[in-house]
């Protein structure tokens, strides 16, 4: 992945657009965030990347990526016309990735639902125990 310096070094004088976000490149591109530094390495798009700094014993910060407007919407074309190849389980476009996409979300709302009705049962049971002669 091409790297550029930190997010607050201005690349040229000329340069007043800002970079965009990966919420936006990935409407833009149509994939899906999580694939979104991969697709601008195969891309070869100027990407900003931000945070991941190590918290020792509790892992990493979340990583943030910032994408070259004039590069991004370079990539968009190339993607459209299909001269960068991109899995499609990585698109959002596709069926394969719009099943990646929402059966991962299902999943985790499924998991929540399970999670609520165990505590709400939980509480019901104390609540309604029996009095105890």
């Amino acid at each position: 992945m091409t790297r550029t310096p930190d997010s607050g070094t201005p690349e040229s004088d000329r340069e007043e657009e800002p970079w965009l976000g990966s919420d936006k490149v990935s409407e833009l591109w149509r994939v899906r965030e999580h694939w979104l530094p991969s697709v601008a390495a195969l891309a070869d798009v100027r990407v900003r990347q931000y945070g991941g700094e190590s918290r020792g014993t509790w892992g990493a910060a979340l990583t943030f990526y910032d994408y070259h407007p004039g590069d991004a919407r370079r990539a968009a074309t190339a993607i459209a016309e299909g001269r960068v190849d991109i899995p499609s389980v990585w698109r959002l476009n596709t069926p394969a990735g719009r099943l990646a996409e929402y059966g991962g979300l299902f999943a985790f709302r499924l998991g929540c639902l399970i999670v609520l009705a165990l505590v709400l049962s939980g509480i019901w049971m104390l609540v309604h125990e029996p009095a105890s002669s």
